[in-house]
């Protein structure tokens, strides 16, 4: 035999206000976590996104040498000033060489060069700009080129003599680093001598 089962409408559950206070606080600490979490997370991407465009800036901001020459103005038989022609390479955002540190090593000497609009010092190097009358210290398109001037005398305290070495490591203001190295030749004949 089934039985049947009776609904009565007036066995109801209560809820006491105990209960009910829980559940409230429970859905304010629900609440609250959430939006921390989403707080949190904003900020992860926001340091993961300046991250990503800190390296990228210090993998393509990079100072391209084009030339280099060694300068001998007073006929003796050393390298008194080093210049070397640069650009910005494919890519790279606008260059500021004013921002730019270049360190000297020798077998004698080293040194962290500077940028100096007065010219280049033992501390500093100076620019000038190759061809057309634009800035002398920003390389905002691949076709500019700047001439960076360095006192290779005032750095080691005498010229760079014949088949000295000085490695040159350009770093701009993203970080971004290029190493040159200069080579004398075992001969010096002329005024200009490329390095």
């Amino acid at each position: 035999m089934i039985d049947t089962i009776r609904t009565n409408d007036s066995d109801r559950g209560q809820v006491g206000i105990g209960t009910l206070i829980i559940f409230i606080a429970l859905v304010l600490v629900a609440a609250v976590a959430a939006g921390v979490l989403i707080d949190t997370s904003g900020q992860l991407e926001s340091r993961a996104s300046d991250t990503g465009a800190d390296a990228q800036a210090e993998v393509s901001n990079q100072v391209e040498v084009v030339s280099a020459t060694g300068v001998d103005s007073d006929g003796t038989t050393g390298v008194e000033q080093i210049e070397l022609v640069v650009k910005k390479s494919a890519g790279s955002d606008p260059i500021d060489l004013s921002g730019t540190t270049i360190q000297y090593t020798s077998d004698s000497a080293s040194a962290t060069l500077n940028f100096d609009s007065g010219g280049a010092s033992s501390t500093a190097f100076g620019t000038s700009q190759v061809g057309s009358s634009g800035p002398t210290t920003v390389l905002e398109n691949t076709d500019e080129r700047v001439t960076i001037i360095i006192d290779a005398n005032a750095v080691e305290g005498s010229d760079l003599s014949e088949g000295s070495n000085v490695d040159l490591e350009i770093v701009d203001q993203s970080g971004a680093s290029t190493v040159y190295g200069v080579n004398v030749p075992d001969v010096l004949t002329n005024e200009y001598v490329p390095v």
